[in-house]
């Protein structure tokens, strides 16, 4: 029998350099999707192009992902974890502690420990070889390594944030991601162990796999 159920679309782009595959945003959305086993669509847009105002209706932003369930328009991945986690417990565990434990940690991935994560991002390879850069990085790497430990401290020995796995475990590793190019994490022996745990979940593989495919080989040219 031919499964008609609707398809949730999740927006991504069709190319970006190599130091970004695999940490475009969608790759949380497609990871969650994964983990329930929820098929989905992909919506591909041209990151060398200005996106259409009818996008930007729909992601104020204009970035990726923009998510549609049916009627229901979700932008920002917090807010569509969060949308995944209400529909599944595999997300988003329904004893009250545990769920607000995990909402809060999905909260200080993107507030607390992704911005300082972006500082050094923006220095190492956005602003690499400028002058300015290697005192800039030096103050924002001491507070980097500040955020790593909080959160390595408050794993401890658990092997995930909130009890079992949830968005916040999908929200916090897809941070840490950003410092591959980094040893940063390695720093933390509990925090790369938890990171390494996440990478081996097989709906992260396919979450992965199905983000690199979608990207062309070259460069489109730019509208």
């Amino acid at each position: 029998m031919t499964d008609t159920t609707p398809r949730p679309t999740v927006t991504a782009f069709d190319w970006v350099p190599d130091f970004a595959r695999g940490l475009v945003r969608d790759m949380r959305v497609r990871w969650a999707l994964e983990e329930i086993g929820a098929p989905y669509n992909t919506e591909l847009l041209s990151a060398r192009s200005p996106r259409p105002d009818e996008y930007l209706a729909r992601q104020p932003f204009d970035q990726v992902p923009a998510f549609t369930d049916g009627d229901l328009q979700i932008f920002e991945t917090g807010a569509i974890l969060l949308y995944l986690g209400e529909k599944d417990e595999r997300l988003l565990p329904a004893e009250v502690q545990a769920r607000w434990t995990a909402i809060a940690w999905v909260f200080s991935a993107l507030n607390s420990v992704e911005p300082v994560i972006g500082r050094i991002v923006a220095y190492d390879i956005f602003n690499a070889g400028k002058d300015w850069v290697p005192a800039a990085r030096e103050s924002a790497e001491a507070l980097c390594k500040q955020k790593l430990k909080r959160v390595n401290d408050a794993l401890g020995s658990k092997e995930w944030l909130a009890g079992d796995f949830s968005v916040a475990d999908i929200a916090m590793i897809t941070v840490l991601n950003n410092l591959r190019h980094t040893d940063l994490v390695a720093e933390f022996p509990s925090l790369a162990a938890y990171k390494a745990r996440g990478e081996a979940r097989p709906a992260y593989k396919r979450a992965m796999e199905a983000q690199l495919a979608d990207f062309k080989a070259e460069a489109p040219q730019a509208a």
